[in-house]
């Protein structure tokens, strides 16, 4: 069906967006159940419309949690799966096996590699509700570059009395890393 629809916000780092519908009836509509049990080896079924087929549902497993994409211009936690995610298929829904969304399709690697990713509905929705709230989603920054240490870099750094942290190997200017006072080679 086609619809009037009025954008409320948008956050591209995410690739989501919230849109109301102007409708004189009544809609079905979803309800989102949280889960954190989800888990690797985990059946889903990705539901979209990949290359204009309406209405396809691929299914896989769950093939790794708090996975990184390079092709999503943010670092999230994706929940990755081997369920088909083609082009037409962002934005649909990733569900468990008793039809609970557990995440938004988003983004594959390459042409079917197989490889697909979801942002988990737990960070969804915080995002929907700040659209819905501000129209916009407003993200901490630092202004900082950062590496995780390894007994390589402390022992480099002859640093003994810790165990575990994060290099910063970037301050940029007039940021507000900066100006709370952090320095390149600082560990946190």
């Amino acid at each position: 069906r086609d619809y009037f629809a009025s954008i409320i916000g948008i956050d591209s780092k995410t690739d989501l967006a919230v849109l109301k519908i102007n409708s004189f009836r009544k809609l079905p509509h979803v309800t989102f159940e949280i889960s954190h049990n989800i888990k690797v080896g985990q059946w889903v079924m990705a539901i979209g419309s990949p290359y204009g087929l309406e209405g396809s549902v691929s299914v896989g497993i769950i093939s790794g949690m708090g996975k990184y994409s390079s092709e999503v211009a943010i670092d999230e936690n994706f929940i990755q799966t081997d369920a088909s995610i083609n082009p037409g298929n962002s934005g649909g829904p990733l569900i468990d096996l008793n039809g609970n969304i557990i995440g938004l399709n988003t983004t594959a690697v390459g042409v079917d590699s197989g490889i697909g990713f979801a942002i988990p509905i737990t960070r969804v929705l915080p995002i929907v509700e700040e659209l819905i709230d501000n129209g916009y989603v407003e993200r901490g920054w630092l202004g900082i570059g950062v590496q995780t240490m390894t007994p390589a870099l402390f022992n480099a750094l002859d640093v003994t009395n810790i165990k575990n942290g994060i290099l910063i190997n970037m301050v940029g200017p007039n940021t507000p890393a900066e100006m709370g006072g952090m320095k390149q080679g600082d560990i946190v």
